[in-house]
């Protein structure tokens, strides 16, 4: 009995479905063209030419036509052949498959930005040549092994690397290195569909099983024509047709295993038709059977996985494997109201879902993508409440009692009192802002799961402080930040504990106000005068800055100063003569003439010239004399 194996891959891919689709969709109305054959298989081309659907092959050929509906292939067209064709009016439909296109943005993007593209695929291949028309510039298009030996790129610019979707991917991986090792800045992208990947590996697969393999395809496609060199190079026997007319069975009676594979663009009538013949003879299972059998069985509950195969606005459809398509609504995406699901989700993406309905009433999949992360978030949160580990998360809303966080769509709620070690009013600035916190209580039945930022910022200070403290000492000088400042002093942030920098230790001389001197926020380098407990006593008369050092010689006796009058008594006036030295200017002492007090004849602020007459260092006190500059007295007599 003969074993035939039907690869589940064989037949069209998503992008090639759905540009025939279109394609059959519009087949009998009024001027409908494709711009080059719709896929490479001439039985499809042929039965939608019969249709109506004429293929026009060029941009020259287009401009003889009136308008008209102009499909664009699955392998696309470039920019200036699609603004062209608006040009010369005709509606464009875009069929373009969705990996195709994702690789005219990269190319667009990358070389708007200055990149040299480098493409790993045929120059000849119209995928190719539409994707050279998105560059800003000529590509570079490497093939062989040859070529890529042979490729010198510009050493002052960078490179970005994309393939063809249906190139081989063991040759691309080849190609890459050999180019990667020239040691320049490159950008690598693997732009292989996924499918033809997975198409490949499972023909290489098959081949190398069995004693005959038949690979189905036109004879210019290039996807089929490398999976016949793949398959080729595991089973000798391997045979290239286009339809059943080209096989001739008997060259299988004497065959045991058979494997049956085909390129993106082969109907499935066709290989149907091959499969069937080939079952036939050894009376194995039908196509639906055998189809029926590929395909998994899921049940509610169920954790499956897909490919994205179309994006909308407030909906994803996967191709989960099963003989229906799973959907997943904006509202099953996530908890964010009005998400465009366009900017998050791209076609081709592999992702995760829960499997809410096996039925939606319309032969559909429900599935669930936010329920699924929710049940792995509680999961993370339990795991993290076990374990006392700390979390960081983003705020998603700041409520009226405090912030709500969301960990993998599940939510954590953290009252006001546990935001911050001291009363915050205003909580809005915590917005959208990335938080660490502990879960101190996890009840995901009743909804309640707490989080804990304030015992993170304690420890956090107490840590600070204590790494403080065992590096400070009396006499250091250190830097900080003003934090608040009081009619009586400033109080200094050292990065762990706050110190007191007192009004009479701000400067060596008097300080009215200090709101005047500091403002909040200031950076300022202080004196430790006292470490008493946890209290640290702050100054900034620094010994080296103390005037009294030079005093001696500035004001000694017979010198004659200026100073500014700070206050008076009425036995005399204090003169500022440099902020920390003061000295007295005795009533006696202001004038020849009777003074009765010196607010009789000086006023605060005056700028006074004296001679000193007595200078005391180890007291630091010092007398003036205004009189003994007065000579009018001793010029009259």
């Amino acid at each position: 009995m003969r074993n035939v194996i039907l690869a589940k891959t064989a037949g069209f891919c998503f992008g090639v479905r759905r540009a025939v689709d279109m394609a059959y969709g519009l087949a009998g109305k009024h001027k409908v063209y494709t711009y080059g054959p719709i896929i490479h298989n001439e039985t499809v081309v042929d039965d939608l030419e019969s249709k109506g659907v004429r293929v026009v092959h060029s941009i020259d050929e287009a401009a003889g036509l009136r308008g008209g509906t102009m499909i664009i292939r699955s392998h696309g067209a470039s920019k200036n052949e699609i603004n062209l064709l608006k040009q010369m009016g005709f509606e464009i439909v875009d069929a373009t498959c969705p990996f195709v296109k994702k690789i005219h943005r990269i190319v667009e993007d990358f070389s708007g930005q200055g990149y040299g593209i480098v493409i790993i695929g045929s120059a000849a291949h119209p995928e190719v040549q539409a994707i050279s028309g998105w560059c800003k510039e000529p590509p570079v298009i490497i093939e062989s092994v040859e070529e890529a030996e042979n490729f010198s790129p510009d050493p002052d610019k960078k490179l970005c690397l994309v393939s063809q979707t249906t190139f081989n991917y063991n040759k691309f991986q080849l190609l890459v290195e050999i180019i990667s090792k020239k040691g320049y800045d490159i950008r690598c992208l693997n732009t292989i569909c996924n499918a033809t990947e997975e198409r490949q590996s499972e023909a290489r697969d098959i081949a190398g099983r069995v004693d005959a393999m038949i690979v189905i395809g036109g004879r210019q496609s290039s996807n089929t024509q490398k999976l016949y060199d793949i398959c080729k190079n595991e089973c000798k026997n391997t045979y290239y047709i286009q339809t059943l007319v080209d096989l001739d069975l008997k060259t299988f009676e004497s065959i045991g295993n058979v494997g049956i594979t085909a390129g993106a663009s082969t109907p499935n009538n066709i290989i149907e038709e091959v499969h069937t013949n080939m079952s036939e003879m050894g009376n194995e299972q039908s196509f639906e059977q055998m189809l029926e059998a590929s395909l998994k069985t899921i049940r509610t509950g169920e954790v499956v996985e897909g490919t994205v195969i179309d994006v909308k606005e407030d909906e994803i459809i996967l191709n989960i494997g099963y003989k229906a398509d799973g959907i997943i609504t904006r509202n099953e995406y996530s908890n964010t109201s009005n998400l465009d699901l366009r900017t998050v989700v791209n076609v081709g993406d592999t992702m995760q879902a829960k499997v809410l309905k096996v039925n939606d009433g319309e032969g559909q999949v429900l599935l669930t993508y936010k329920r699924l992360l929710a049940e792995r978030g509680n999961k993370r949160i339990e795991e993290a409440y076990n374990n006392k580990e700390v979390l960081t998360a983003k705020v998603a809303n700041v409520l009226e009692g405090g912030l709500s966080v969301v960990v993998e769509e599940a939510r954590v709620f953290i009252p006001a009192s546990l935001v911050s070690d001291t009363y915050e009013k205003n909580l809005s600035k915590y917005q959208d802002q990335e938080i660490s916190f502990v879960i101190t209580e996890f009840n995901p039945r009743k909804r309640r799961i707490i989080g804990d930022r304030k015992q993170l910022i304690l420890a956090e200070k107490a840590q600070k402080q204590k790494e403080l403290f065992e590096k400070i000492n009396i006499g250091d000088t250190v830097e900080g930040r003003v934090k608040n400042v009081t009619d009586f002093g400033a109080f200094i942030d050292l990065g762990g504990a706050d110190g007191l920098l007192h009004i009479s230790e701000m400067s060596w001389g008097r300080v009215e106000n200090p709101k005047k001197v500091l403002k909040v926020g200031d950076t300022l380098k202080v004196l430790i005068k006292d470490i008493q407990g946890e209290k640290i006593a702050l100054s900034l008369k620094f010994p080296e800055t103390n005037p009294w050092l030079t005093a001696a010689e500035k004001y000694a006796v017979g010198n004659v100063v200026e100073g500014k009058v700070a206050r008076m008594t009425d036995f005399g006036a204090f003169v500022e003569l440099e902020p920390g030295v003061d000295a007295l200017l005795h009533v006696s002492q202001i004038s020849r003439d009777h003074v009765d007090k010196p607010s009789d004849v000086l006023s605060y602020g005056q700028v006074i010239t004296a001679k000193v007459v007595d200078f005391n260092e180890e007291s630091q006190k010092i007398s003036l004399s205004m009189k003994a500059l007065d000579t009018k007295e001793e010029t009259e007599e």
